[in-house]
């Protein structure tokens, strides 16, 4: 399938129907590969219909590439055998660790980013792009608590990943938003800051406030619509690097379909303007 990828939206089987029904231009959708990840049954059919009328995204949960291990070769296999079945537009993982120690953590966890864990990672990356024969993208994480021992500030770590493995760059201008409310950094300035050519898809979430911290505390939840900060900094963004496909991300208190076709429309409308120049 060929076409411009402008904004797509999260997969949530709740809105199967109308995600397939819908003829909304440069519309794409993003899954988590880790919920398909089999030879066969409904949930696969499902998404190889939706992939029939619209490009998918593979955004990984569980690589693990902060890890002290090796990446585990058979979830890369199953990995790489439903890209080449699903042949999605693009593939994207996290700059996190879930697993450590032969030890699984449900979570994507914050590390360091040392000389050590940079030639760590990059073999990763590098191994996981060579099993799935795709260019794969890194995301920047979420923070909420300042870590001692970073030897590299967090963009150049990124652009370094992407100089040593050839990988693209995911920017979440929600992470940037609460990272820089948690620790006290300017959100403006990172994204001034952030490589726009290596960035090969943006992603848009809501957070919420911490029950017990309120503000001084964001969490990215994905269960809340984008913040009015954050759709000022994508706009921010945008006007810089130019358009990039953009992902609505909701995971949890879903809306209905229109709801969310709703700020997606946004997204697009943000792409086509003519503020939105090349980068």
């Amino acid at each position: 399938m060929t076409t411009v990828l402008t904004a797509g939206l999260g997969l949530k089987p709740q809105h199967y129907d109308a995600a397939l029904a819908c003829p909304a231009e440069g519309l794409w959708f993003e899954v988590h590969p880790e919920n398909y990840m089999v030879a066969g049954g409904p949930r696969l059919a499902w998404l190889e219909a939706i992939r029939a009328r619209h490009p998918i995204s593979l955004h990984g949960v569980a690589v693990s590439l902060a890890a002290d291990g090796e990446p585990d070769p058979g979830h890369l296999a199953r990995l790489g055998g439903l890209a080449r079945r699903i042949q999605p537009a693009l593939i994207s993982e996290h700059l996190a660790w879930s697993t450590w120690r032969g030890s699984y953590h449900p979570d994507l966890l914050p590390f360091p980013r040392t000389r050590e864990a940079l030639t760590r990672i990059s073999d990763k990356i590098s191994r996981s792009q060579d099993a799935l024969c795709r260019r794969i993208a890194i995301e920047n994480p979420s923070h909420y608590l300042m870590i001692d021992g970073h030897a590299w500030d967090e963009i150049d770590f990124l652009a370094e990943l992407a100089r040593r493995t050839g990988c693209g760059l995911l920017l979440d201008v929600n992470n940037v938003y609460v990272g820089a409310r948690n620790l006290g950094y300017s959100a403006e300035d990172y994204l001034d800051h952030f490589p726009g050519p290596l960035v090969t898809e943006i992603h848009l979430a809501g957070h919420s406030r911490d029950p017990k911290l309120g503000d001084s505390l964001l969490v990215d939840s994905h269960d809340a619509p984008v913040a009015p900060e954050v759709w000022a900094l994508y706009e921010r963004l945008i006007r810089r690097i130019g358009p990039r496909p953009t992902l609505i991300e909701r995971d949890d208190k879903l809306p209905d379909f229109a709801t969310l076709l709703s700020e997606r429309e946004r997204a697009d409308t943000l792409l086509r303007t003519p503020l939105a120049k090349a980068a």
